[in-house]
This record gives C-alpha cells, structure tokens and sequence, in this order.
C-alpha cells in the first residue's frame, strides 16, 4: 500500500488516539496534508483539526521535516526520500454520530475527524492498522472496512480501503459491545451497541430486517456487500448519520423493545425503528443517488444545493411509510406519525418565508445552526421535503391511474443516477415524475420547491379514503392534535420541565406567549402566583375559562421579570389525519 495508516488509543483517560500516517514520497517533492471541516450527511463545519495535536513530520532516517501551515487545515511537508511519517494526536471527547470519542469504556472514530488527507495521493488504496489499548484486551472492532485475510471479523488489525473518500466512509466503534447479525437477500448486516442494553435482541433482528427487505425492495438491489448499523447508546440521546455499508446511531438505552413486553410497540422503539429505516434508506437516497454538487465532495468548505428536500425529504417519508408497509405499525398509527409531522411545519410561520429549495442552500447556518426564531422564520427540508414527497407520491398514483408511485421515481434515479455515480440536478427529479405522470406538471413541482407556501394535500388525501383536518392542540406542550369545536386552552410556548420551573424552547409568533414577552431559555417559576410544572401549569389552563389571564413570573438570566399571559383557544394549525374509506385508502397502500 502507497499509504498507511496507524491508529492506537493511547491514553483513555485523556482521551487520546495516537495516530501515524507512513507513505511512498518523492524526494523533494512537497505534499499538502489536510483534513476535512466536515463530514458528508452533517452540512455544518465543523473545524475536525483543532483537535489534532502536536503534529510532525519524519523522513526514513527518522530526521524531522518542516511542516507548514497553510490555513486551519492544511500543512505542506517536502520529502527528504523515499519514505515519510506523519505522527500526530487527536483528542476524542465528543460521543456524537459525527466526529470521535475515547474512554475507558469505548472508542469511536469518524475517519473525516481523525485522518489526513495527502491530496497527491487521495485516489491511491491505502491500509488501516487498528490497535487496541494494552489493558484492555477484551475489547473488539466495529467498522465497514474490508477486513485483511488475517484480520477476523470483529478484531483490531489491518483493514483496508479503496482510497481517501472510502477510508473516511467508514466509522469504526471499539470496545466491549454487544454484537449480533441478522440475513437479508443473503447480505449479513451486522447491529451493535457500544454499552450497556437490555433490548430484545431477536425482536430487534426481525424488525430492523423487515425494513431493510422493504428498501431492498423498492430499489431493486444491494448495493453493499455487508452492513453495520453501530448505536451509542446513552441516558438520552437520538440520530444518526449514513455511510454507504454502515450509519452511526445515537439513542437512549431503553429505546430498545422491552422483552418483558413482546406484543408492545412504545413511542421510543418505534422512534429508534425509524431512525435505522432513514438511515439504511439512504445507503441509496444520498450515499450513491446525490446532488451533482456533491461529486466528488468538496470537503474544506460548503457545497450548496437546492436538493436537500429530497434527499432527506423523501427519506424522511419512507421511514415511518416503511413501518407500516412491512406490517411493525397500522395504518392508523401511520396516519398519526404523519399527522405530527404536518402539524410541525404548518404551528409555525417558517414555510410561509422560506421554501424548501432555500431551507436546503442555507442549510449551513439556519437550518443546522438554527436560532431561537427558526419555528417562525425557517421551515426543516425534512419535515416539509416529506410532505411534498407525500405530494408527488399521491400525484403520481392519481395521474398514471395507479400504474407508478414514488417508488418508481426512486427506482429511475437509482438506476439513471445513483448505480452510474451520475449527480442529480433539480430539473432530473421533475422529468422523471412528468414521465411517471404522463403529463407536464413542472410548474406545480417548481412552485412547491421554490416558494413559501403550503402543500396542499387535503384533496389528494381524500382521493386515497383519508381525511385531512385542521385541528387544535390537545394540551399546551403537545404536539398531538384533537377534531373539536370545544375550547383548548393554547399560550403557543414550548418548554422542558426543570428542577425549578420550566426552560421555554419555542415561542410562536403572535401567540399569547410572545405576547406576555416571553422568550426562548426564559425559565417560568409561576403562574397564577403557583410554582409552574408541566402538570401544574395545564392543570391551571384545564380548569380556567377562556381568555382568562394570570400573572407570569420568569427568569431571564438572572433577572426575575414579570408579564400577564393570556390562555386562549388553541388556532387550527394542527393536522388531524384520519381513515375514511378502506377500499380507497388501499389504493395508497398497495406497493405497485
């Protein structure tokens, strides 16, 4: 191999890989070293050097090179001979899906945080050489990468890869984990969860596999060879990020299904069943069909595109859709799950200001460094880009009399984009659905991307047997929604309970809790001149009439302020989706 790569956990309790990077060089010829500012799927930068350490530089003599620094990420080096060594470290304290963790409990690494790039030599195989720690010998490896012929599955060693772009595709997790394996189309894809547990590990298998038969399904083929699905799990905790044979999951412990209870399905089980749905689907739906812009991935600063919506968008759809259609949740459930996630785009005024195609270029600060205004100012390409997903997926149906849904647009895209590594544009996405439709409907397509406007969906919606309703707010900090004429009390706040009080999150704009001055990190102590709790507070709104107004007491910093908050009814900005006609709603149901 041109170029090797050596990473040891040289001192847990500091937190600390080792890292070595030897390779074939030129004599007198410079190199540029760099590393990445961010990863693909994570569209923050995030400056992974500042964590690296006392980097240098050594010939095959062992003679120390000069090492110059051309910008927060970048070194160039002249070789001396035949063989150079980089040496450096990296700290690693940050448990998230996206950059890389050590401990005396477990080890975690994203290649895109941890290794140099020699740009000369990006496009050339290069190995990996696992170490593990001294006093922990129990511990094992977890990772995508191919393993060498005298590296057993699960053991520190040598691995191997493609080139710089597939070393850094693949995330290794080390440790003391639980590991199990399960079959799909005769592809082993492998769980493991980096701590403690006491999920049902055979009710996980089934479940996990039915999903990733489904999207096997759907796109017609595997495109890897094994798959890796790597949970931290934590106290609290959730989400997770692709790779093309693997993603990274973060989740509570207790996510995972109770064995003491087989027959029940929580809110949390079906969450974490979700999360590994969206991401096995994007081993298709981004890691090989992607935007143009996003080939090859410029990794040392932003690349912007408009296609964000349906690259998280149509994922977002099929996660929960795939539950239902491999038979984990009813359609009523379904119907619920799809009822919250209308009623997150249309409570705020987001969409009405910023349209998806927007959300998606502008992702890089409003969307993942959003600010205490994002509920009223920005609209999540997520969320809306799965409502216009739904959009196209009822259009299509209806325009081609059941002959094609969004199934076959996926089905096109991976086979004209994703397999011949070609990026989409904007304007593929629309051609393949006129075709699908037998008709020209580009401008209601660029309509819905390209303006801040609702997607209407309550006719298309009826024509499958559902009914789409607005709806009001069950309780103040829900987001489920109930069908009534009955007074709901409403402030438009959302808040986390605290030791003391409540720590607000969001305020609507317009609503009687922007009204009473309050804002987001406010901590609310009473309410009525009664300490406030989650349950006190709607306790108070239950039994108070309409338009009823109380004394707030909050603070603000350190500050404690005072304002009159008002309860009102609840606005009809809630989405209440629900089963009308059985035969019609199979028309939706049916996978063509």
């Amino acid at each position: 191999m041109t170029v090797q790569y050596k990473i040891s956990p040289s001192n847990l309790n500091s937190h600390l890989f080792d890292v070595s990077i030897h390779f074939q060089s030129e004599a007198d010829k410079t190199y540029t070293l760099s590393l990445p500012a961010w990863l693909p799927g994570s569209y923050m930068i995030r400056d992974f050097a500042k964590n690296l350490i006392a980097i240098n530089a050594t010939d095959e003599q062992n003679n120390r090179l000069e090492l110059h620094a051309i910008d927060k990420q970048t070194w160039q080096v002249t070789a001396k001979n035949k063989q150079t060594t980089l040496n450096y470290q990296v700290f690693a304290f940050d448990l998230s899906v996206r950059t890389a963790y050590l401990d005396n409990q477990r080890g975690f690494f994203n290649g895109s945080s941890t290794f140099l790039a020699i740009e000369e030599l990006k496009e050339q195989a290069c190995s990996l050489h696992i170490s593990s720690p001294s006093d922990h010998s129990h511990w094992r490896v977890a990772t995508g990468l191919p393993r060498s012929k005298n590296t057993a599955k699960y053991a520190f060693g040598e691995y191997y890869a493609d080139d710089y772009a597939h070393l850094i595709d693949c995330p290794v997790a080390i440790g003391d984990f639980d590991s199990f394996e399960f079959e799909v189309e005769g592809v082993i894809h492998h769980m493991v969860f980096t701590s403690k547990h006491y999920g049902d590990r055979a009710r996980i298998s089934s479940d996990v596999s039915k999903l990733c038969q489904h999207h096997i399904n759907l796109f017609g083929e595997v495109p890897f060879k094994e798959y890796w699905f790597i949970t931290h799990l934590l106290a609290d905790g959730f989400g997770g990020l692709e790779h093309k044979n693997s993603t990274i999951l973060q989740a509570s412990r207790f996510d995972l299904p109770n064995p003491n209870t087989p027959h029940e399905l929580s809110d949390d089980y079906q969450a974490f069943l979700s999360l590994c749905s969206h991401e096995y689907f994007h081993a298709w739906n981004i890691c090989r069909i992607k935007p143009k812009a996003f080939i090859p991935y410029q990794l040392d600063k932003e690349s912007y595109t408009e296609q964000l919506w349906a690259y998280e968008g149509i994922t977002s759809y099929y996660d929960d859709f795939s539950l239902f259609r491999a038979g984990i949740i009813t359609f009523e459930a379904y119907l619920a799950i799809l009822s919250k996630a209308a009623t997150r785009v249309y409570r705020g005024k987001g969409e009405l200001k910023q349209s998806v195609t927007q959300s998606s270029f502008y992702t890089w600060t409003k969307f993942y460094q959003q600010g205490p205004d994002a509920v009223n100012n920005i609209v999540s390409y997520y969320v809306k880009g799965s409502l216009i997903a739904l959009w196209l997926d009822l259009t299509i149906r209806e325009k081609s009399s059941g002959q094609y849904s969004l199934d076959h647009l996926m089905k096109e895209l991976w086979i004209h984009f994703g397999r011949p590594n070609i990026g989409t544009q904007q304007e593929d996405f629309i051609n393949i659905v006129n075709i699908l439709c037998n008709e020209d409907i580009s401008d209601d397509i660029k309509n819905l991307l390209n303006t801040a406007k609702r997607v209407e969906l309550s006719e298309l919606l009826s024509k499958v047997g559902v009914s789409f309703n607005t709806s009001k707010f069950k309780e103040l900090n829900k987001m489920e929604t109930t069908v009534t004429t009955n007074y709901v009390p409403y402030i438009g706040a959302h808040y986390k309970p605290q030791s003391i009080g409540l720590k607000v999150s969001q305020v609507i704009e317009d609503s009687p809790a922007a009204k009473a001055s309050l804002a987001v990190n406010d901590v609310i102590i009473a309410v009525d001149n009664m300490h406030a709790t989650e349950k006190s507070i709607q306790q108070l709104a239950n039994y108070l009439p309409e338009n009823s107004e109380v004394i707030c007491h909050y603070l603000r910093d350190d500050q404690l302020l005072t304002s009159t908050l008002q309860f009102k009814d609840s606005p009809l900005t809630g989405v209440t989706l629900s089963e009308t006609d059985k035969a019609l709603s199979q028309k939706w149901q049916v996978i063509i």
